[in-house]
């Protein structure tokens, strides 16, 4: 089975030797997204919950760009600089995301790419 490559203009261009997602079969696999505007490839404004935001709407737009949508998430996972912005995380995911929520894991980094305090990685199946 090949793997196909999954690209959007909606999301942040890959900064690095990535794909913004590939997908093998039924699975869908998202490079992490952290909280770049795809248009200037700047980080948004306005603190974490923008932040976050942002990153969703990133994460959204390349389940599109693979024919599906934030609902056919199985696995996120969350990286965060500050662990005490967890609370936001929730609160922000709970307007993007509806039970029965996807499997998530969370973790505390020392630094992100740009600076980002969160960047948030997924699965996604079809």
């Amino acid at each position: 089975m090949s793997r196909t490559i999954i690209s959007t203009t909606e999301a942040p261009a890959a900064i690095g030797t990535y794909s913004q997602a590939t997908r093998h079969g039924d699975t869908v696999y998202l490079s992490g997204q952290i909280p770049l505007q795809p248009q200037s490839m700047t980080i948004v404004e306005g603190g974490i919950e923008a932040q976050i935001h942002q990153v969703f709407r990133n994460l959204r737009a390349v389940c599109i760009a693979a024919g599906a949508s934030l609902d056919n998430i199985l696995k996120l996972t969350v990286y965060l600089t500050d662990m005490t912005h967890f609370p936001q995380v929730n609160a922000v995911m709970a307007e993007y995301f509806s039970q029965p929520y996807p499997a998530r894991a969370a973790v505390g980094v020392a630094a992100l790419p740009r600076g980002a305090m969160v960047e948030i990685d997924a699965i996604l199946g079809l």
